[in-house]
């Protein structure tokens, strides 16, 4: 078979390296990819949002499965336009796609589904809005309505920090029209985590807990960014609490899209509070985390392309997930200033190194190659992820294969996995429930 992933960060190459794998690929390419993504895939010079020089180049060399990596071609309706050519690409409708595309409209599918989530209001005003803060005090989180690459969210704890983040989404405009509504809602206090499930519209199968790190400082201080790292299983996830979750949040979503007449078919993240009070929505996504899918498929036994096509045929229900009964961690190193302004072009050494344990796997995300040389050309530039039998062995194998890489003014968290390692006398590894047909 002939394989496109669309995309170019960390999580496109770890799908792309879990793909190379299968013994039924033909051919993997990759728009337009990375450097790391080169070892494993062909490059197309083709940008993730241009729809129709990916539809030409599909067509041009019969394409049998296309993978949407990040969210931006999913909410501007790539699946509908690839559809309606006859090409078979595996990723939800422009309609589905509005669950991470807005903000208001995902809350608003929550409350209709009495999916638990956080009590909130959707503004229109930066003035009413403000109103509302003043009135409900801190702490409280401000979130733009559309798409702003991870980092449209600020969780104030105090007055002048939420009236600021208003100010800067509605007014000043710094996420363009993704601000021009805001959802102000409850700060919920408890740990996070992050549960993905593939669904082919009836079926829904969950893969296996995870946790982002998603602020950019030690100790979840800082701004947010699109994830400083990650681990595989989550503690705070347990069997218990994954059942609810797949009763509670995924099967109500997938019924209700049935019924709508939009069959919601790809991978639905969700983004979980688990508080004293129970389960809570924070978000949805409708791709693969980032970095989460860096610590689940090296976990995953299952061949993703059989995966992927079950549940693009309709066929999800034939499959059970299997996971390793082992730990998993991606550290994500970074250029110094991101997410804000950082330098790019810097020569990076010591990923061959890095990659001798086999245990390690280093993938890339802002890099490519120039004069023969491997360079930065992002903000997240590679995710080292290492396995082992419990979080401890997995911390200290991706700790001494980060140690192994350096570039000019690289960044990186020391405190990847902290609250799982907190968790002592765990067995590691655990199992997400059997799928559920609605």
């Amino acid at each position: 078979m002939k394989v496109l992933v669309i995309g170019s960060g960390g999580r496109e190459h770890a799908i792309a390296w879990k793909l190379s794998q299968s013994p039924r690929l033909e051919k993997l390419y990759a728009a337009p990819g990375n450097a790391g993504i080169a070892e494993v895939a062909q490059l197309v010079d083709i940008a993730a949002k241009d729809q129709a020089g990916l539809l030409k180049f599909c067509k041009k060399e019969s394409v049998d499965l296309v993978l949407v990596g990040p969210e931006a071609p999913l909410t501007e309706g790539i699946v509908d336009r690839f559809e309606k050519e006859g090409l078979t690409i595996f990723g939800p409708t422009k309609f589905a796609a509005q669950l991470e595309g807005s903000k208001v409209f995902a809350k608003t599918m929550m409350k209709k589904l009495s999916i638990p989530t956080g009590e909130f209001e959707v503004f229109t005003s930066a003035e009413k809005a403000m109103d509302y803060v003043a009135k409900k005090g801190i702490p409280i989180v401000v979130k733009v309505d559309g798409l702003a690459g991870g980092k449209g969210v600020v969780v104030a704890h105090s007055l002048p920090k939420a009236m600021e983040a208003i100010h800067l989404d509605m007014v000043k405009k710094v996420f363009g029209k993704a601000g021009e509504k805001v959802v102000v809602e409850e700060c919920l206090e408890g740990e996070e985590a992050s549960v993905i499930g593939i669904t082919d519209g009836t079926t829904v199968r969950l893969f296996a807990s995870s946790q982002d790190h998603k602020r950019i400082f030690e100790g979840d201080h800082g701004p947010n960014t699109g994830g400083m790292g990650a681990y595989s299983p989550a503690p705070v996830v347990t069997p218990e609490i994954e059942k609810e979750i797949l009763e509670k949040v995924f099967m109500p979503i997938a019924r209700e899209f049935r019924e709508l007449g939009h069959p919601f078919k790809g991978f639905l993240y969700a983004g979980i509070m688990v508080t004293p009070q129970g389960v809570r929505v924070l978000e949805f996504n409708v791709r693969l985390g980032d970095p989460e899918t860096q610590v689940l498929l090296p976990r995953l036994k299952n061949d993703l392309l059989e995966v992927l096509l079950a549940a693009a045929g309709g066929r999800l229900s034939e499959v059970k997930l299997e996971w390793k009964d082992e730990d998993c961690v991606c550290v994500v190193i970074a250029s110094q200033g991101y997410p804000e302004e950082y330098e790019t072009g810097k020569k990076i050494a010591g990923v061959s190194t890095a990659r001798e344990n086999p245990d390690i796997q280093v993938f890339h995300a802002g890099t490519k190659q120039k004069d023969g040389h491997l360079v930065t050309a992002g903000g997240r530039v590679l995710n080292v992820v290492g396995s082992g039998r419990g979080i401890f062995e997995a911390l200290s194998k991706t700790y001494h294969a980060v140690d192994k890489l350096f570039f000019d003014k690289m960044y990186y968290r020391k405190d990847i996995g902290y609250k799982a390692a907190s968790v002592s006398r765990r067995a590691p590894g655990t199992r997400a429930p059997e799928h559920q047909s609605t």
